[in-house]
């Protein structure tokens, strides 16, 4: 069932925190999932929201605290001991999400809450994840995970598994390792409970030896491209030498895919940094301005242009009427082309495509949009009863700057992800500058040659 937050239950519970009527306030809450609680924590003042995380049981609270904005559940934990964060939160979660939320920790107060860990496995497993680095599979993949020896019997391995079961609050697989802890197999269910033909039976022969692994150094984008390829739920993790170190789930890629989307949607509007609505004035502006300023510096370019072109303009003052048509096109071309491009790439879809071939079928794809565009404007311009030289400059030009501007949308995001840059960025302000100046430049030498034949 949904929920949601009306006006009128928000102040109901600041009201009753005002007064600290406990009672109704979790009377209230125990009726929501622990999401829609994150949702009124992020309503409420901090101090507030503090209030109330005091007032829930550890599970619930450390749930509702996972649902949180990033940056508001850095600012909520600032204001928490280093004993309530190690009791209410890192202690009822996995290992995985407990490294987030380190992470976001001061070095010095994530340090006390590892001291104040009862769990020393876990406080040497959140350890070990905040070692790796930033963007790989050993940064995302979760500790908690079930495995049986290969060489172990049935019934071995089933007192194995509800041992460790215990311990894991959901079990995607059982995985099959060596004595030396190397993965070499996965355990399903069904293999367990028909293929043994007695307890007595071995794991290595009743398990599955085809298994889709990733390195701890692995990135995260290939993470993701791997577990949508093979089609997996969850994806195990092994070190330099084999041995399983974990496992990550599809809801850690879900959260990979939305930063990517977040990070491919600021690139393509010309936001160079990772900013949200509640960053500062200053935070955002900085984010903003350097793409701001290129466009600027493109705008000039193309003023610049216009006026090494004055005389034509003297000749038929008509051609700047369809400079912004002839900017505007070369620009959404290069930005629909680039974002095909993009969109490839981000799927994986093109990694196993030339270059060539992509170019290739771009050209044909802009010779059709050239000619059907460039014969309709033709005709309009006709109908206007406009002059020849304008009409042949205005659509021989369009046609070029779809070419081209096609040619560049395509070529230059290749080209980023070739030399390791994000091709996103070929989304946004670099294409659409490109292509203006470019357009402009064709559009007026163009015109330079159609007015010396007709006039």
């Amino acid at each position: 069932m949904s929920f949601e937050l009306t006006k009128g239950l928000l102040d109901r519970i600041q009201g009753d925190v005002e007064v600290g009527r406990d009672q109704d306030i979790l009377a209230v809450l125990s009726e929501l999932h622990p999401s829609d609680i994150g949702g009124v924590l992020g309503r409420l003042t901090l101090d507030e929201a503090r209030y109330v995380l005091r007032l829930l049981e550890e599970e619930t609270a450390a749930e509702a605290i996972l649902e949180l904005d990033e940056d508001l559940r850095e600012r909520l934990l600032e204001g928490l001991t280093s004993q309530e964060i190690a009791d209410k939160l890192i202690g009822h979660i996995d290992s995985d999400d407990a490294a987030d939320v380190m992470a976001d920790l001061p070095e010095e107060k994530a340090k006390e809450v590892l001291d104040l860990l009862d769990d020393e496995e876990q406080a040497d497993d959140i350890e070990e994840l905040l070692r790796y680095q930033e963007g790989t599979a050993g940064a995302l993949m979760a500790k908690e995970l079930v495995s049986v020896r290969a060489d172990a019997t049935v019934a071995r391995a089933i007192v194995e598994m509800r041992q460790q079961a215990r311990e894991v609050d959901h079990v995607y697989t059982v995985y099959v390792v060596d004595k030396d802890e190397r993965l070499v197999g996965i355990l399903p269910l069904k293999e367990l409970l028909f293929s043994a033909e007695s307890t007595r039976t071995l794991i290595k022969h009743i398990c599955e030896t085809e298994v889709v692994s990733v390195r701890v150094d692995t990135d995260a984008e290939e993470v993701v491209n791997r577990m949508k390829k093979y089609d997996v739920v969850v994806l195990p993790v092994v070190d330099k030498d084999g041995r399983l170190v974990g496992r990550i789930t599809f809801d850690d890629v879900m959260d990979v895919m939305q930063e990517e989307a977040t990070e491919d949607y600021q690139l393509a509007s010309g936001i160079s940094e990772d900013v949200d609505a509640t960053d500062s004035p200053m935070v955002q502006t900085r984010a903003r301005l350097p793409w701001l300023l290129i466009g600027l510096a493109g705008g000039v370019l193309s003023s610049q242009i216009i006026g090494l072109y004055e005389e034509e303009l003297r000749i038929d003052p008509k051609m700047a009427f369809f400079m912004p048509l002839i900017a505007a096109t070369a620009g959404n071309v290069g930005v629909q082309s680039s974002a095909i491009v993009v969109q490839g790439l981000a799927a994986g879809t093109l990694q196993n495509m030339r270059v060539g071939a992509r170019l290739w079928k771009e050209l044909r794809v802009a010779v059709i949009t050239a000619l059907i565009c460039g014969t309709l404007i033709f005709a309009v311009n006709l109908a206007l009863r406009q002059s020849q030289a304008l009409s042949y400059t205005v659509s021989i030009a369009l046609c070029m700057v779809i070419l081209t501007a096609a040619l560049f949308g395509t070529l230059i995001p290749l080209l980023l992800d070739r030399i390791k840059v994000d091709p996103a960025l070929a989304t946004g302000p670099f294409v659409t500058t490109l292509n203006d100046i470019f357009g402009l430049l064709t559009y007026f030498s163009v015109g330079h040659i159609m007015y010396g034949l007709f006039h």
